[in-house]
């Protein structure tokens, strides 16, 4: 898991390595707007997560994870302000999302 210095050359990478579909977070899943797919906590695997802290800026802070179906059918991408989703997503799901880095 290779280090990146910018959001936007994380996801151009990470695209590069067929992580192609974009994930939102739901109360209780994430969803894949563009084939409407919805995946519960037990049914993604986190394969990277990469924290990202603009300069400029110190409190404005985000997270980009590479997320994978269990299946295999699915890999996407999911960027989110960092914590901006416990205030509206179940525990299960911050869970998932808040495990430690490989």
């Amino acid at each position: 898991m290779g280090k990146y210095t910018s959001l936007s050359e994380a996801i151009n990478d990470l695209t590069k390595k067929g992580y192609t579909y974009n994930f939102n977070i739901k109360e209780d899943c994430i969803e894949c707007a563009e084939n409407q797919n919805q995946l519960q906590p037990e049914e993604f695997l986190i394969d990277e997560k990469h924290r990202f802290q603009e300069m400029s800026d110190v409190d404005n802070e985000s997270v980009l994870y590479a997320i994978s179906s269990k299946d295999g059918k699915l890999k996407g991408l999911l960027v989110n302000a960092y914590g901006i989703y416990a205030d509206y997503a179940s525990f299960k799901l911050v869970q998932k999302l808040n495990r430690p880095e490989k």
